[in-house]
């Protein structure tokens, strides 16, 4: 019915629009990989629509990554390797453990909280889901958690990476609407600890009706003692990300410099614990470069697919077509979250977010949304998808590794999408938990 309300009420956009979709959505089901995907979509509309000059493909390609800020992609997702090559992610697997070793449920806790301590270096989910599956899931299970269900925990708690910054995803979207990923990166910040406390309460819910885990209730003096004992292990893995984070919200480093920072420091610090060496260089560098290369052609090739729709009248069309079925700022914020959420179990973030982002920011322009709180709403929308099937690219991950099948993987974190949608709807409709922590101008 909506598909119908658009093609009426904006007579403007036709076959030079749709024929390329369908086309992007053809070779997207028969698993053509996305870059191509949308490279042969901004091609077919340029030739069909004419409406702007064939040129404009070459000149985008390069102006689309030849940025900046593009540059702590790679820098964030090398730093993430290395820190798994150092042996530093397991010191915060230790200090995490000895966090919550106290309480019943406790390591299914401590692998949720490494999740979100690696989330706040690597920035990226896929990355943080292999790196603590293999730390954890084995673990999990002997503590008495099914096998499928540890497998979700951790796909749940790896979504954190692109919602806690530093973030890819925040990047990316700031470069695609022309926002400061370091002001991202601060509005962020209460999202998605919020995000991480949904995963935890979830767990803990289910471990307390199900009593997987019956382990901990220590005494206060040994719990002392073990926390102790691991910070005085591993205290210094909390360097990089205070670095990271001191420099961002500190407004003193980039991310892209805070990136390279993270780098160098990570690197020296491997070196120093001999845990590194610089024969591992040229495996982690191809390891860094192919996440980088799936992402980068994305976003090049996203510019002119989101140029081309923008001179068809796309973005306009979509917000009068869906005004034009409902005025009430609830439903539409509901609807684009319906948008997001359903883009998400089918699509990578990246491309979702260089192609939504320009269709789906007028519509918020249009209510009234502010644009900071969007950008956390859809990619926190996003992230939900990421646990999510079909796609459910963590599900798919943590099925790597263990080889339990995805379906059985993907019904066990039903509770996990549940309570993160309702932090989803809480991002959406309280603008303050996005611009808290923002200066005056953004709230």
């Amino acid at each position: 019915m909506l598909w119908n309300q658009i093609a009426q009420d904006a007579p403007q956009i036709g076959w030079d629009f749709y024929g390329p979709v369908i086309l992007f959505v053809l070779m997207i089901a028969l698993g053509v990989p996305v870059w191509s995907a949308i490279g042969a979509a901004a091609v077919a509309m340029l030739l069909i629509s004419d409406v702007l000059p064939m040129s404009l493909l070459g000149e985008s390609l390069f102006d689309g990554i030849d940025a900046f800020a593009l540059t702590a992609v790679p820098l964030f997702i090398l730093t993430g390797d290395v820190l798994v090559r150092t042996g530093l992610s397991r010191k915060f697997l230790d200090i995490a453990d000895a966090l919550t070793c106290w309480a019943r449920g406790g390591f299914g806790s401590a692998t949720v909280l490494v999740c979100g301590m690696f989330s706040a270096i690597s920035g990226s989910d896929a990355a943080g889901a292999a790196a603590v599956g293999r730390m954890t899931i084995g673990r999990l299970v002997e503590a008495g958690y099914p096998r499928p269900y540890a497998c979700a925990l951790v796909a749940a708690g790896a979504c954190t990476g692109i919602l806690i910054p530093p973030s890819i995803a925040y990047i990316v979207i700031g470069l695609v609407l022309g926002i400061s990923a370091s002001t991202l990166f601060q509005a962020a910040l209460i999202p998605g600890v919020l995000i991480l406390l949904s995963i935890l309460i979830t767990n803990i819910v289910v471990n307390r009706r199900h009593a997987y885990e019956t382990g901990g209730l220590i005494s206060m003096g040994e719990w002392t003692a073990n926390l102790g004992r691991a910070l005085g292990r591993g205290w210094y893995a909390f360097i990089v990300p205070a670095i990271i984070f001191w420099g961002i919200f500190s407004g003193r480093l980039t991310p892209t410099e805070a990136g390279a920072t993270a780098v160098v420091v990570t690197i020296i610090m491997g070196f120093i614990l001999g845990t590194l060496k610089l024969a591992d260089f040229p495996a982690m560098m191809e390891s860094s470069a192919k996440v980088s290369g799936v992402i980068l052609p994305i976003v090049a090739l996203s510019l002119p697919l989101a140029q081309t729709m923008a001179a068809l009248g796309v973005p306009q069309g979509f917000v009068f077509a869906v005004t034009s079925v409902t005025d009430s700022p609830a439903i539409l914020i509901l609807l684009m979250i319906v948008v997001l959420i359903a883009a998400g179990c089918v699509m990578e973030t990246t491309p979702n977010i260089v192609i939504l982002a320009p269709i789906l920011k007028p519509l918020a322009d249009n209510i009234g949304m502010n644009e900071i709180q969007f950008c956390v709403m859809m990619i926190t929308a996003l992230g939900v998808g990421f646990i999510t099937p079909p796609l459910g690219l963590n599900l798919f991950v943590v099925s790597g590794l263990t080889g339990e099948p995805i379906l059985k993987i993907a019904s066990r974190a039903v509770p996990f999408v549940f309570f993160m949608l309702l932090v989803v709807l809480l991002i959406a409709y309280v603008p303050a938990l996005s611009t808290t922590l923002l200066p005056a101008v953004y709230q």
